[in-house]
């Protein structure tokens, strides 16, 4: 089964808490959080994966 990783916003102006990111069998291995945007704020430099 492909991951899933939890995604936090550290932007302390961003309504966006936490979304999750389902991944397919299609996605590269060095793909990971670094590479993606939030979808609230629109900024790439202050998401972190939530550690469990």
């Amino acid at each position: 089964m492909p991951a899933t990783v939890e995604v936090e916003c550290e932007n302390g102006d961003c309504e966006l808490d936490m979304f999750e990111v389902h991944y397919t069998y299609d996605v590269p291995d060095e793909h990971g959080v670094d590479d993606l945007v939030c979808p609230y704020c629109d900024r790439d430099d202050t998401l972190a994966e939530i550690e469990l």
